[in-house]
Parts: structure tokens; C-alpha cells; sequence
């Protein structure tokens, strides 16, 4: 009878050494991902806002003295958009940095990994040949000493 012991130690293997990691990635990119969505539509949502409270500002120009508010207006507005855009920004970087390590943690741990499974997995079938081996042996001498 044939056993599955080197088709479960194969699988194990495959299973540390490509498929764990690849699903630790695979995770980390979705994350990542939805960072950056939330991300684009947090910034979206604050300059639609923006975009809108400024044209209704725009309809309530009536007079001279109201263009004048609404224009002095606008330079504090294009302040604070500015800031928002510079704060947008480091976020993006800081969260593209964060993906970065990220993934070079899971790369570095998986060629770690790596070297040990395959020792593991020549050691392991070092042992299978030297019990075959043995077993085999066994089985000879038992047929000689039947057949002597």
C-alpha cells in the first residue's frame, strides 16, 4: 500500500513556502487598496463640498460689497483647499511607505521560510529512504533465514 506521506509532505510545503505567502500579499494589497479608496473618496467628498459651498456663495452675489466679501472669500477658501491637498498628499505617501514595508516584511519572511522548508522536507525524505531501506533489509534477511 502506497502511503501519502509525500504528497501531504509536498503539499504542506507548497502551502508555506508559495501559497501562504502569496495569500499574505494578495491580503496586503487589498488592504492597501481599500485604504487608498477611502482615501480618494475622502478627498473627493471634501472638494465636491467645497466646490458647492462656493456656488452657492457665488448665487448670493447681489451688490458690489458682496463680491468684494465673496472674492476675499476666496482666498482663505484656496488657503484651506491647498492644506487640504497637502495634508491628501502626505497621507498618500505615508500610506504607500507603510504598503511598501509591508510588503518587503512579507517577501523578507517568505525567503526566510523558504530554505527551512526544503531542509525539512530533504531531511524528512532522508529518513523515509533510510526506514525503506531498513524495512527492506529486514524483509531480505527474514526470506533468507526462511529459505536457508
Amino acid at each position: 500500500m502506497m502511503s501519502n506521506e509525500p504528497v501531504n509532505q509536498m503539499q504542506t510545503q507548497i502551502e508555506n513556502t508559495v501559497a501562504r505567502p502569496a495569500r499574505n500579499y494578495a491580503s496586503l494589497v487589498l488592504d492597501h487598496f481599500e485604504q487608498l479608496a477611502n482615501l480618494q473618496l475622502e478627498a473627493a467628498k471634501a472638494y465636491a463640498d467645497t466646490g458647492v459651498q462656493q456656488a452657492r456663495a457665488a448665487l448670493e452675489v447681489k451688490d458690489s460689497s458682496d463680491v468684494r466679501a465673496y472674492m476675499e472669500n476666496q482666498q482663505k477658501v484656496a488657503k484651506e483647499m491647498s492644506e487640504r491637498i497637502k495634508g491628501d498628499m502626505e497621507r498618500l505617501v505615508s500610506l504607500n511607505q507603510a504598503f511598501a514595508q509591508n510588503a518587503q516584511n512579507v517577501t523578507e519572511e517568505s525567503a526566510k521560510k523558504a530554505p527551512k522548508a526544503a531542509q525539512e522536507g530533504s531531511q524528512k525524505d532522508s529518513q523515509d529512504s533510510a526506514q525503506k531501506e531498513s524495512k527492506a533489509a529486514k524483509e531480505s534477511s527474514k526470506k533468507d533465514a526462511q529459505g536457508a
